[in-house]
Formats: structure tokens, sequence, C-alpha cells
């Protein structure tokens, strides 16, 4: 039961997650990049965290004074480097819209987001039955990722068609926002090491200051996000100061502007908080199962937002052809990765159980 709620968390993050995005679409043209970011970021990282936090977590600063510096140190460390990814993919959204983009940063959070933290944290999984079943539901997933991207790849080529020769100018821009896309999925993947890290910050909120389950996840998610307070918000200054931009902030229609970035945060923040929920319900190999489902899960929903928007107007058949193999093969990839962490389950008991036999059987020899 604990291991299907955890995957209802796991897709409750990933509707928040894959839909976070979408309010960008409704920012007013002309609106700069940094204009609608800068702000979401800040949301993120400093206002969501230090407004919800105490209200959340009781003993909330507390945690943090408690906890030894070295354990948190690798936690802001990987949490910067989140903030990078994020940073990055915000650009890539612009370059090329949220179907691609999620699919290229989901997939290179799959790979680096599954494997680094069980080659980690689990390597002594990695020969056994169920690692080699969570091993094959990651290369599904990823798979899926690739027949994802192959769909969109097609849907560009479909809708060039119907553009004017002069367009053509802009394959550069598609290559830059690849790239960008690749990029930002492999820092992104941090956020899971920085997940990994944060253990002793739940167990500190767990005892002594006695927090439930949610708040414990809470607990984690501020430090991660603070991670990335200097790496996402500081490029977003950057930006504004170097483009001029920090006048926009005030310009009439900026309140839509915001609302459009608190939306877009509270989406975001809430992806990663049901993430870290999910993981206690999933147990050992959380990490390397539970990602890369909820990376598939955003996926799905990723798309089905492009469908909605009107990103896949005009598209090929041929292209949504291969962008509904991709989900149903993204679903399976999931169904692989919790039969993976159902044998792993199964492998842990019996071990419990004959083990538990062995001390009574020794007890009475004692009598």
């Amino acid at each position: 039961m604990e291991i299907w709620l955890g995957f209802l968390f796991l897709f409750l993050g990933a509707l928040c997650g894959g839909s976070f995005g979408l309010p960008s679409k409704f920012v007013k043209k002309g609106t700069p990049w940094e204009v609608l970011w800068g702000p979401f970021f800040f949301f993120v990282t400093i206002l969501l965290p230090v407004v919800l936090g105490p209200v959340i977590v009781d003993g909330f600063y507390g945690v943090y004074g408690t906890v030894k510096t070295a354990e948190l140190i690798p936690v802001l460390i990987f949490g910067f480097l989140w903030g990078l990814g994020s940073m990055t993919l915000g650009l890539s959204f612009a370059f090329i819209g949220l179907s691609l983009a999620y699919a290229l940063n989901y997939g290179a959070q799959i790979i680096f987001g599954s494997m680094m933290p069980m080659a980690v944290f689990h390597a002594k999984d990695i020969p056994t039955s169920h690692g080699a079943v969570i091993l094959a539901g990651v290369a599904v997933c990823l798979i899926g990722v690739v027949v994802a991207a192959r769909a969109a790849m097609l849907k560009e080529a479909s809708l060039k068609k119907e553009e004017a020769p002069a367009d053509a100018a802009k394959k550069p821009r598609m290559l830059i926002g690849v790239i960008i896309g690749v990029l930002s999925g492999v820092l992104c993947a941090c956020y899971n090491m920085a997940l990994e890290y944060a253990g002793p910050v739940g167990d500190v909120a767990k005892e002594p200051f006695r927090n439930p389950d949610y708040a414990q996840a809470w607990a984690k998610t501020c430090l991660i996000l603070w991670g990335g307070v200097l790496s996402a918000c500081g490029y977003c200054a950057y930006k504004l100061t170097r483009n001029k931009t920090w006048g926009h902030l005030l310009k009439p229609g900026i309140g839509h502007t915001l609302s459009l970035a608190l939306a877009m945060a509270v989406l975001h923040d809430a992806a990663i908080f049901f993430l870290g929920l999910a993981f206690p319900k999933l147990g050992d190999l959380a990490a390397p199962v539970g990602y890369p489902a909820f990376m598939s899960f955003a996926i799905i929903i990723g798309n089905f937002h492009g469908f909605r928007t009107g990103e896949w107007k005009g598209a090929s058949r041929r292209s949504v052809r291969w962008i509904l193999s991709a989900i149903v093969v993204l679903i399976l990839g999931v169904v692989v990765l919790a039969q993976g962490k159902a044998m792993s389950d199964r492998a842990k008991k019996p071990k419990v159980a004959v083990e538990s036999a062995a001390d009574t059987q020794k007890g009475k020899g004692d009598k």
C-alpha cells in the first residue's frame, strides 16, 4: 500500500511539474524573459520557503540549526546546480517550446537523476535481479523520451513546411535550444542528489521536533531551494541589469506578469514537495525508482498541455502517432519500475523473516 501511495504522490507532483511552465505561454507578447522568470525564481527559492516554512514546519529554523553544517553543505551545493538547471530550462521553453523542452530536459534527468543516486547510495542493488528490472525500467522510460523527442522533431518539420523560406534562419535557434534542453536536464537531476543528502534534515525535523511526514518533506525542500537562490535568481538579476529591464517591473500591467510568475512558482514548489513526500513511501531505492517515474508522468502531462495550447496544431499525423506511442512507452516504463521496486521489497522481507526465526531458535537454545 505504501508503494502505491508513493506513486500517487509522484503523479500529483508530476501533475504540478508538468504544468508549471504552462502560465508562461500567457505572458504578454514582448515581455522580456527575465521579467517573468526573475520574479518566478524569487517566489520559488525565497518567498514561498520563507513564508510557508514556519507555518508548515514546527521549529523551522531550529531544524537547520540542529543539523551539522557538514551535512547541510552537500544539499546546498546540489541545490545550486539544480538552480542552474531550472534557469536553463526556462530558457529552453523560449527556444523550442514546452513539448520538446520537457522531453529533452526530463530525458537527461531520467538518466542522471536515477543513475547518480543508485551508483552513489545503492551500488549493491545494481547486480541483483530487482536492480536489473529497475535499470530496465529506466531504459524503457528513456526510450519513451527518445520517441517523444522524435515526435517533437517531426512536428517541427511538418510545421516548417508551411513557413516561408526566410524562416529557415531559425534552425540555429533550434539547435541552441536542444543543447540548452539537454544541459538543463543534467543540472536539474542534481535535485535528486540533493534530496538524498537532505536525509538528516528530515530526521531532525521528525525527532526531536516531532513533525509529520509532509512537514519533514517541506523542510528538506526549502533547504534545496535555498541552494538555488544564487544560481537562479543571480542569473536573472544579471539579465535584468544587462538588458536594462528592471524598469519593466514598474510598468502598467506588471501585475499580470507577477500573477503568472506566482502561479508557476506554486506549481513548481508543489511538484518537488510531492516528490519529497513520495520518497519515504517508496523506501529503499526511492531515488532510482521514483525519479524516472516522476519524470515520465511529467512528460506525459507536459505534452498534454502542448496539445491543449495549440503547439501540435497543424502537425502531421505521423508526429501525433509518435507522441501517442511515446506516452504508451512511458507508462510501460513506470509499470516496470513499480515491478522492480516490488521485487526489491519482496527480496528484503524473507531475509528479515529468516533472521527473526534464527534469533527465536537461538533464544530457545539458550534456555
